[in-house]
């Protein structure tokens, strides 16, 4: 009798449970986790689509299979072959997802070389999701700094102007006195000096004949 009732007993329990145990599920709140995935894409190439290219010029990100509404976090570092320190942050952003966990970025590009995506969201459980990817662009310029004038070449002060061939600008004044021609520049009236030395002896000669026939005049 007493064996008969514990095994009623553990089919009523296990009956229970079964019925109960769906209920309990039902009721738990949807837990976000690290359900999604990223995959880099060739702009060209459609963002419905899940492959990941990990050769591209110009391309964008985009997540699938996110929670609704997960926010997302991204950066882009340097890591090998080109010109910029492992580890150098070329490109960041973030993203809010759809109610389906899917969003995508904009469009775009990098130096040639490799380099590796960091993808972090709310709510993960483990490390952040990353991809190595390779640009294959060629004529992109490197993200941190700007271009410098090519050495040797030089832009014309504005507001100024070169003169205009066939035209002189007038000589500067000659120092100590001379002239152009280098002789020495006129002083005074201009007068010759022969001419006035010459009047000079005149008077002195007329002065002294004079004075002569005072003295004759005088004995007589």
């Amino acid at each position: 009798m007493r064996t008969f009732l514990s095994a009623g007993a553990l089919v009523t329990a296990a009956a229970l449970t079964a019925i109960s145990a769906p209920a309990a599920h039902a009721v738990l709140p949807a837990s976000k986790g690290d359900n999604g995935t990223v995959k880099i894409h060739d702009a060209a190439t459609g963002e419905e689509l899940k492959k990941n290219e990990p050769k591209v010029c110009e391309f964008y990100l985009v997540a699938f299979k996110f929670d609704a509404g997960q926010k997302a976090d991204w950066e882009i570092q340097a890591w090998a072959n080109n010109d910029l320190d492992k580890g150098t942050v070329v490109e960041s952003g973030s993203l809010t997802l759809d109610e389906e966990g899917h969003e995508r970025t904009e469009d775009m590009k990098l130096p040639q070389g490799q380099y590796k995506l960091f993808w972090t969201f709310e709510g993960e459980n483990g490390k952040a999701k990353h991809k190595v990817f390779t640009s294959t662009c060629e004529d992109v310029e490197p993200t941190p700094g700007a271009s410098e004038p090519t050495p040797g070449t030089s832009e014309p002060t504005p507001g100024t102007s070169e003169p205009t061939p066939g035209t002189s600008t007038s000589a500067a004044p000659v120092p100590g006195g001379e002239d152009a021609s280098g002789d020495l520049a006129e002083t005074g009236n201009g007068a010759p000096l022969g001419l006035l030395a010459g009047l000079a002896a005149v008077l002195v000669a007329g002065g002294g004949y004079l004075l002569a026939r005072r003295r004759t005049a005088t004995r007589h």
